[in-house]
């Protein structure tokens, strides 16, 4: 074990040339980020989970009430055992020669089966006022930390000029902010990946799976070689979208669709101008040409900036669907938000292209 987890913590990998993590131990004079500072986001994560339980319950339930969405969620297949067994054991979309086999082995015709299949399909799905309730608690949790991240980075040096993201690193000081804003980011998404074991299985279950395993990844990443001051910047510029979204759902839910589709307009011109300029511009930019002028590249580097050089490829491709979708929604005459969401497939790539690096 001891010999593995040198291997994965080689400085060669993890640390500019001439740095080891002797150098970066804390003092009483500075602190640096640790990589056990991440543990303390297992715990909280949980706590993050029991609040939004809570939030759910007592403040989202009652406001979707109060907007006469229903709580009643699809109409329910009627019980029976071997439809059921077919359905759990073998498959949810049977085809015509098992349709017919069933319609002789039950005496029913095959549309009623059909029927049976497609109301026991629905009952998988979240009703409204599950995904309201969902919607209301990550617009509200988006909402601070968006608003903490701007209160926060107003305040540094390196929102206003990203070069001090790299002067004087790796020995740059952890503080208290911080280190509570990459914790309590970690810890959300620690627990929307634990809460998708708890929630409704959803059939886009293994594509979120891997984004949440992929922006842990990432956050954990920049966190342990102290690229902190940069990631900021990018959490905080992510944030900013996922803030409209979230209240662009609610209002679709509400079946409020002039307010949804105020929204998801905001929505989309946010995203595409963060995601497709100031992204590129600003970030990239920074981490790099700034980086490799200031600090100069070492193999984790060339890890962190493949995985932003790969975002905003993602960035592109959602921003297509975004327009997309807005287009056909034009032409329909009607806003379809409920039909958006990230294309979470692609983020597969990120997580399995941070392990290959960290192998070589």
């Amino acid at each position: 074990m001891a010999g593995i987890l040198a291997w994965f913590w080689n400085e060669r990998f993890w640390l500019p040339h001439n740095v080891t993590w002797a150098d970066l131990k804390n003092t009483d004079e500075s602190t640096f980020p640790q990589a056990e500072d991440l543990y303390l986001a297992c715990p909280l994560a949980f706590c993050v989970f029991m609040i939004r339980l809570v939030f759910e319950r007592f403040i989202a339930r009652p406001c979707a009430l109060a907007l006469k969405i229903q709580a009643n969620g699809p109409q329910k297949a009627q019980p029976n055992a071997i439809l059921e067994k077919v359905f759990t054991a073998i498959t949810k979309h049977p085809d015509e020669k098992r349709l017919e086999g069933l319609s002789k082995q039950l005496d029913w015709d095959v549309r009623t089966i059909q029927r049976w299949f497609r109301q026991r399909r629905n009952q998988e799905k979240p009703s409204t006022l599950t995904r309201f309730c969902e919607s209301m608690w990550r617009f509200t949790f988006y909402l601070y930390i968006f608003t903490y991240g701007v209160r926060y980075l107003k305040k540094t040096p390196w929102l206003w000029n990203t070069r001090e993201c790299w002067y004087n690193y790796p020995y740059q000081a952890l503080t208290v902010d911080l280190h509570y804003y990459y914790i309590l980011e970690l810890s959300f998404y620690l627990s929307l990946l634990f809460s998708q074991f708890t929630d409704i299985r959803r059939k886009d279950f293994l594509l979120m799976f891997m984004h949440h395993v992929a922006t842990i990844s990432l956050i954990t990443f920049s966190y342990v070689n102290n690229m902190a001051r940069v990631g900021t910047l990018v959490m905080c510029l992510h944030d900013a979208a996922d803030v409209l979204l979230e209240a662009a759902k609610m209002a679709n839910y509400a079946k409020c669709q002039r307010l949804c589709n105020v929204l998801f307009i905001m929505f989309g011109l946010v995203f595409i101008s963060s995601r497709l300029g100031i992204y590129p511009v600003w970030i990239l930019n920074s981490t790099l040409f700034e980086s490799w002028e200031i600090v100069g590249p070492y193999p984790s580097w060339w890890v962190f900036n493949t995985l932003l050089v790969l975002l905003q490829a993602l960035h592109t491709f959602w921003s297509y669907l975004i327009v997309k979708i807005a287009c056909r929604a034009i032409s329909r005459g009607k806003m379809l938000i409920h039909t958006f969401s990230y294309s979470y497939w692609t983020s597969f790539f990120l997580f399995i292209l941070f392990f290959f690096f960290t192998l070589i």
